[in-house]
């Protein structure tokens, strides 16, 4: 399974950055790719088991769909790993240097669209975390 990277470097301390990606009110103002997409809802389980869900749907009301996740690994500050419910992994690193947190996302890619796009929907969902971060 081909596996995909994104990343970006966010000017914040890394227990912001934490929390900003963790907490569910914070993910239904951040989780979308682009202006006319919103996050409808989100909860989080932080946990070794435990479930992250979001919805995320186009502001037309045209198309929505749901995202969910179950954890595998965490270090508070540093890892998150989870599995998508059709097996593929996902894993978020936090590495902090100098001011800022490199945030990196590596995933298995899904079959149904092209790599290029999947890469480009899931940067431009971590941008709109960064923008979000470092604004807030």
């Amino acid at each position: 399974m081909e596996k995909i990277t994104v990343k970006t470097a966010i000017k914040a301390p890394v227990e912001k950055v934490w929390d900003k990606i963790n907490n569910p009110a914070d993910i239904e103002r951040w989780n979308h790719a682009s202006e006319d997409w919103h996050c409808l809802n989100a909860s989080n389980d932080l946990r070794v088991g435990g479930i992250l869900k979001s919805t995320m749907a186009a502001k037309n009301g045209s198309f929505s769909f749901d995202f969910e996740g179950t954890y595998d690994e965490i270090i508070p500050y540093q890892l998150i790993r989870y599995h998508l419910g059709d097996g593929r992994e996902v894993e978020i690193k936090l590495e902090v240097y100098e001011n800022n947190v490199m945030v990196t996302e590596i995933f298995d890619a899904e079959q149904q669209n092209s790599a290029d796009m999947q890469r480009q929907g899931w940067q431009a969902i971590l941008d709109s975390f960064k923008n979000y971060v470092e604004g807030n």
